[in-house]
């Protein structure tokens, strides 16, 4: 969840400086944008923001429908989810790599509303996953229980690490998003599929393994209890 977070930095990167500043991970971003745009904000972005909040909903609530049925942590189905955001986004790294998608207005919304559609299904697998603290789209509320639950707040800072690491990641991954832009916009989403893939990958291989193990102690006592009939 962690590289995921710093994913989002890249992918966010790549639509707020490459796309008419819209953000297509953080829909809070793109929920002010659009009230400051309402309010006569100077040349502010309506649309794309405006459709990248309903297309990232869009992939949320496909996510959502899909992993409905999968048993609480990792599953097989999440390992689908998150194969399917790295086959969009690289698919997406080929046609902004082919296509004048910054000077066309209709292919640069089309790009960011796709962007977020894939950017709402991670983060519902995220969700999903309910690992404590890391959303991987969003870090106000990290900070927040960063803070608040600090030492100097009389707190036990329980959980700073993963707190503070996922602070430094997503502003890591802006980093990498905006370097990434002086290659082309191309680049930052081949990096966030590559992070997809070998986010999916471990996932799979530590569900796997857990699996495995699973079974085979469940194997090893049962044939103890056949060996000891007097075991309850």
């Amino acid at each position: 969840m962690l590289a995921l977070t710093f994913s989002t930095g890249v992918i966010d990167a790549v639509g707020y400086l490459g796309l008419d500043r819209v953000f297509t991970g953080n829909m809070t971003g793109n929920v002010v944008l659009l009230g400051m745009a309402f309010a006569g904000g100077a040349e502010l972005p309506i649309l794309r923001p405006a459709l990248a909040l309903v297309f990232f909903m869009l992939g949320a609530a496909l996510a959502g429908r899909m992993l409905r049925k999968a048993p609480e942590g990792w599953s097989w189905r999440t390992s689908i989810a998150l194969i399917v955001v790295a086959a969009a986004l690289t698919v997406l790294a080929v046609f902004v790599a082919v296509a004048d998608v910054q000077d066309n207005g209709t292919l640069g919304s089309i790009t960011t509303s796709y962007m977020a559609t894939v950017m709402g299904v991670q983060a519902a697998t995220a969700k999903r996953l309910k690992v404590a603290e890391i959303t991987t789209v969003v870090v106000t509320s990290t900070i927040t229980g960063l803070a608040s639950d600090s030492k100097l707040a009389g707190g036990d800072s329980r959980f700073w690490q993963r707190r503070a690491l996922a602070v430094a990641l997503i502003l890591l991954g802006a980093v990498a998003g905006a370097a990434a832009l002086n290659v082309g916009l191309w680049l930052g989403l081949a990096l966030s599929a590559a992070i997809s893939v070998a986010v999916a990958a471990a996932g799979y291989v530590r569900h796997h393994r857990e699996r495995t193990g699973a079974g085979t102690d469940a194997g090893t006592d049962a044939g103890t209890d056949q060996g000891n009939p007097e075991k309850p």
